[in-house]
C-alpha cells in the first residue's frame, strides 16, 4: 500500500486557540489601570472617527451597502445618521477610527492599532442592546464594552511581542480579526468551545499583503484595511453561532496549517500569559497624527523650527537618527502620490513642521502638499540613519522607547544642537503629562461634530469612570447620532 495519503484524524483545537478561548471567557480584569486606560482609549477612538468625518475620501466608504436600506434595531455609526446591521457598521465605525491614523498604537516585532477592535466591538455591543431593549431585557453596559476592548488588545499585542508578520509581507490586520472574533463571539454569547471554532475560520481567512502600505503602492486601503478586518470578524462570529464548525488545527496542520503556509513553517511564540498588559502600556497618539515610529521625530522638528524659521534656505542637510523599524517602513524618497503615502513617510513627516512648526491632518492632503516645494526640497536634503541604541530599547521589555534625534546642519558651517526624544507624549512614562492633552483633543474634535452644549454633556460623561461604566451602551450610542 502506498504510504503518499493524509491521515483523516480530527486533531484536537491548536493550543494557541484554546488559550485564547479560555483567557476571554474565564478572566477576570482587575486592573484599574487598565479600565482607566481603556476609557481614554474609547474616547481618542471616538475622536479621531468624528474627526474623520470631515474629509470626504474617508465618508465616501460609509453607510449600507445598499443605499437606503434601513435595519431595524441597527448599530448606529457615531457622528452620523447611519443605523446598520452590525457587519456593515463594524466596518464603518473601523473605518473612521482608523482614517486619519491619530490615536492609539502597539509596537513591537508587529506593529499595529488595537483600537482598531472597537469597530466590531462597539456596533455588536450597540445592535445586541437595541435588540435586548426592544424584547424587554437589560441591555450591555460600557463597563461590557471596556471589558472587551481590554481583551482585544491584550490578544493582538501579545500576539504582535514576539511575531513579526511584516517580516513575511503579511500585515496587522489579522491580528484585528482575531482578536475582534473572539471577544465578539462572546458578546454574541458565545462558549468556549465556539470561541475556539470562530477563531479557527479568524486564522483560515489567511492575511492581507502589506501591499498598500509600502512603496511604490502605498494608498487609502490601509485607512480602512482593519474596519474591513473587524468587520469580517463579526461575520465569522454570527456564523458560528448558527453551528458553523471549526477547524481544529488550522495553524499546525502539516502543509495546510497556517505556520506551514504563511509563516515559513515557524510556530507563534508567546512568552506571557494573558492578562491586561498591552492596554496598560498602550501607546495613545495625542500631538500629530503621524505614523507612530515618526511620533517623537515630529516632536524633535516641532523643537527645531523657532532655530530654522526664516533660515530654510541656509540648510544644507538634516540628519535623522531613528530606530530599525522605521528605517525599515517609512524611510522613502521619491515622489509622494496620496496623503496615505505622506502620512507613512519620515522625511515628510519631518520637513512639515520644521516649516510649519506643527503637523496636521490637513498637511497630508494634495493641495498642500503642491501648494509648497519646500518640503521635497527639505526632503531631499534629510539622511536617515540607524541608532542602535534606539533599535535596542524600542524592543527592551522595560523601555518601549520609540526615540528619534534630528540635527540640522546650515551651509556656513553651523549646526543646531542634536535634539532627541525618546518616548513620545501617549507612552505610558508620559500619562501624567499626556491625559489632560488627550482630552483636550477629545473635545476639540467633538466639536466638529456637535453643539458646545451636547460636546459638554458627553466629555463630563467620559470623564466619570464609574457613571461612563454604568451607562446602558445604547444610551452611549445614542449621543454621537446625528439626525
Amino acid at each position: 500500500m502506498s504510504a503518499n495519503f493524509d491521515l483523516n484524524q480530527r486533531p484536537e483545537p491548536d493550543q494557541l486557540l484554546v488559550a485564547i478561548a479560555d483567557y476571554v471567557v474565564n478572566a477576570d480584569i482587575a486592573s484599574t489601570e487598565a479600565y482607566n486606560t481603556a476609557r481614554h482609549c474609547l474616547m481618542d477612538t471616538l475622536g479621531c472617527g468624528l474627526l474623520a468625518l470631515r474629509f470626504p475620501e474617508c465618508t465616501k466608504h460609509l453607510g449600507p451597502l445598499v443605499p437606503g436600506t434601513t435595519v431595524r434595531h441597527g448599530a448606529r455609526v457615531p457622528g452620523t445618521s447611519h443605523e446598520l446591521d452590525p457587519v456593515t457598521a463594524a466596518f464603518n465605525i473601523g473605518c473612521i477610527i482608523r482614517w486619519l491614523d491619530f490615536n492609539d498604537t502597539w509596537l513591537a516585532a508587529e506593529w499595529g492599532h488595537p483600537s482598531d477592535n472597537l469597530g466590531g466591538i462597539l456596533a455588536t455591543a450597540d445592535y445586541l442592546s437595541r435588540v435586548a431593549v426592544a424584547r424587554g431585557r437589560p441591555p450591555l453596559t460600557m463597563k461590557e464594552v471596556l471589558t472587551a476592548m481590554i481583551k482585544a488588545h491584550e490578544i493582538q499585542g501579545v500576539l504582535a511581542l514576539e511575531n513579526s508578520f511584516n517580516r513575511v509581507g503579511l500585515d496587522h490586520v489579522l491580528l484585528v480579526r482575531v482578536a475582534s472574533t473572539a471577544v465578539v463571539t462572546r458578546m454574541l454569547g458565545g462558549n468556549r468551545e465556539q470561541i475556539v471554532d470562530a477563531l479557527s475560520q479568524a486564522w483560515v481567512d489567511g492575511c492581507s499583503l502589506r501591499t498598500y502600505r509600502h512603496a511604490p503602492n502605498a494608498g487609502s486601503r490601509k485607512s480602512w484595511a482593519a474596519g474591513d478586518a473587524t468587520a469580517r470578524a463579526v461575520r465569522l462570529a454570527m456564523i458560528t453561532m448558527k453551528g458553523e464548525m471549526g477547524l481544529p488545527s488550522v495553524l499546525t496542520a502539516p502543509k495546510w496549517g497556517f505556520y506551514d503556509v504563511l509563516f515559513k513553517g515557524e510556530a507563534f511564540k508567546v512568552k506571557q500569559p494573558l492578562a491586561s498588559y498591552v492596554m496598560e502600556n498602550v501607546l495613545f497618539k495625542i500631538s500629530f497624527p503621524a505614523e507612530f515610529h515618526a511620533q517623537t521625530a515630529v516632536e524633535c522638528a516641532v523643537h527645531l523650527y523657532p532655530q530654522v524659521k526664516g533660515r530654510i534656505d541656509d540648510i544644507d542637510r538634516i540628519r535623522i537618527h531613528t530606530h530599525e523599524s522605521a528605517v525599515r517602513i517609512i524611510s522613502k524618497v521619491g515622489a509622494l502620490a496620496n496623503p496615505a503615502d505622506r502620512d507613512h513617510c519620515l522625511q515628510y513627516m519631518v520637513a512639515v513642521p520644521l516649516l510649519y512648526g506643527d503637523l496636521v491632518a490637513e498637511h497630508y492632503e494634495d493641495s498642500f502638499h503642491l501648494g509648497d516645494a519646500r518640503i521635497d526640497l527639505l526632503r531631499d536634503k534629510m539622511e536617515v540613519v540607524e541608532e542602535p541604541r534606539y533599535s535596542a530599547e524600542y524592543l527592551q521589555a522595560d523601555k518601549r522607547a520609540i526615540a528619534n534625534a534630528i540635527q540640522i546642519f546650515f551651509k556656513d558651517g553651523t549646526s543646531t544642537e542634536k535634539v532627541e526624544v525618546e518616548y513620545p507624549i501617549g507612552h505610558r512614562r508620559r500619562r501624567d503629562e499626556g491625559i489632560p492633552v488627550l482630552e483636550r483633543k477629545f473635545m476639540r474634535n467633538l466639536q466638529t461634530r456637535f453643539p458646545e452644549g451636547h460636546c459638554r454633556q458627553i466629555l463630563s460623561l467620559c470623564l466619570d469612570q464609574k457613571r461612563l461604566e454604568a451607562t446602558p451602551v445604547n444610551e452611549f450610542m445614542a449621543l454621537f447620532v446625528i439626525n
